[in-house]
């Protein structure tokens, strides 16, 4: 593989191409950000700087368009990262462009979260082809480490593992091989777990989804708080995407739940549309004191001002105090014998994230390894890995609870044997992934803070 030293970055200006650029950069990469206007390309450099706090990339990093500079500067890197909008239709006249203008050699990155690769590079030159992989980087690049890079079906196997080997080294990446299938690892797993508690939504209330299936059940933050975050728009297509190209045990939970498309339609966006909101929605009263109002997915409507938060549970609170105490097993064994239907809920989720995770192990499957799996969520989502789960339950616990749920036991979980643990990791730094006992707060937003509180926190 050639040595990499000029980058271009296609779709410069938005959340990934942005962050992709400044995580180039700040590794020493002469980048070029090419967005469709120079104003548009400027603004990405200025959210990558802002993201990395630094104002040293400006030494590293030239702006361009589409129009006067894609070919000229395509055809001098070494790497062309595409990161335009996940839309087939937008990304395949971009690539005919990148294959005719680039150098033999040069390696042809696209940060697709779940397209086809091989879609992507149907009737290209072989160059192209032998060249050309995903690198699917999490948001933001340069705080989450997790990266999946996945071969198209004519990539050069030495060229894809200098690849991956360079990811590691040089951009300081967890990576984690995937097959080229619908959405890959990550999303795949994370996705299936949030628009499951869209679902529950309705029937439950937000505010109690995200407090029975928030932090201390192993998540760096509650399922619909996070999809608010990532956006609606983005969560629609990816789950769209899957429940149009899988056909597994988890099919149904695909389906994305009309009151989230009838708001969608309003506008409703999550937090990138502050005024519409999302599952929550920020409000200032007469008073100018700021608070969270709740979506009630049944009418559409949110609360009246700040929700009351949802009603304490015996376990739940007791699971956070274990975990605050460093007692992970236990707190997570008091969720296969919680009572109620906080307990039927919370454990047919998470019990269902662990079977439905390690059920996409296999020589048939998106990955080869429970590592794989377990790397990605824990380095791209910051969720518990699967195998820590398994491990913290015990194999014969797991077993009886996926079996009493009606779920499918992963062939990984079966063959483990008497006190054979599964997560190939450390245990020492688990503790991370699980939120104890804190301060408790009110749904108001301070002024005097930065951060925002978020239910199940």
């Amino acid at each position: 593989m050639r040595e990499l030293k000029r980058v271009v970055v296609l779709g410069a200006n938005g959340t990934m191409g942005a962050g992709a650029s400044g995580l180039f950069a700040a590794n020493g990469f002469d980048v070029t950000m090419l967005a469709r206007t120079l104003d548009k390309a400027r603004q990405g450099l200025g959210k990558a700087k802002e993201a990395l706090r630094t104002d040293v990339l400006e030494a590293r990093v030239r702006c361009g368009t589409y129009d006067a500079d894609l070919e000229r500067v395509v055809s001098e890197a070494d790497l062309i990262f595409e990161a335009v909008s996940e839309d087939l239709a937008i990304k395949l006249p971009f690539l005919d462009r990148i294959d005719k203008a680039r150098s033999p050699g040069s390696l042809v990155a696209t940060v697709s979260s779940g397209l086809s690769i091989a879609k992507m590079c149907e009737g290209r030159s072989d160059d192209f082809r032998r060249h050309f992989m995903g690198m699917h980087l999490f948001n933001p690049p340069h705080v989450i480490v997790g990266t999946e890079m996945i071969p198209g079906p004519d990539t050069d196997p030495e060229v894809f593992r200098d690849t991956c080997t360079f990811a590691e080294r040089r951009l300081g990446r967890a990576v984690v091989e995937c097959r080229d299938m619908p959405a890959f690892a990550g999303n795949r797993v994370g996705f299936k777990l949030l628009n499951e508690c869209t679902l529950l939504a309705e029937e439950h209330g937000v505010s109690n989804i995200d407090y029975w299936i928030g932090r201390h059940t192993g998540r760096a933050l509650a399922p619909l708080a996070t999809i608010d975050l990532v956006g609606w728009d983005v969560h629609d297509a990816i789950v769209q995407n899957l429940y149009a190209n899988t056909s597994d045990e988890a099919h149904a939970l695909f389906r994305m739940p009309e009151y989230m498309l009838r708001l969608m339609d309003q506008g409703h966006l999550g937090n990138k549309t502050p005024a519409e909101g999302g599952f929550y929605r920020r409000i200032t009263d007469a008073n100018k004191n700021r608070m969270i109002s709740v979506l009630d997915p049944k009418t559409g409507s949110y609360s009246e001002g700040a929700a009351p938060p949802p009603e304490k549970v015996a376990f739940i609170e007791e699971m956070k105090g274990l975990h605050a105490v460093g007692r992970y097993q236990d707190a997570m064994r008091l969720l296969l014998g919680a009572p109620g239907t906080e307990g039927k809920i919370s454990r047919r989720v998470i019990v269902g994230y662990v079977s439905y995770a390690l059920g996409r192990v296999g020589a048939a499957e998106v990955v080869q390894t429970p590592a794989a799996v377990d790397s990605i969520m824990g380095n791209g989502f910051n969720w518990a890995p699967p195998s820590v789960l398994v491990d913290l339950w015990g194999r014969d616990a797991t077993i009886g609870a996926m079996q009493q749920l009606g779920l499918k036991v992963p062939a990984v979980v079966e063959g483990l044997g008497a006190g054979q643990r599964l997560f190939a990791g450390s245990a020492a730094g688990i503790g991370r992934y699980f939120l104890g006992k804190s301060k408790q707060r009110d749904m108001s937003v301070k002024k005097s803070s930065r951060s925002v509180f978020v239910l199940g926190g």
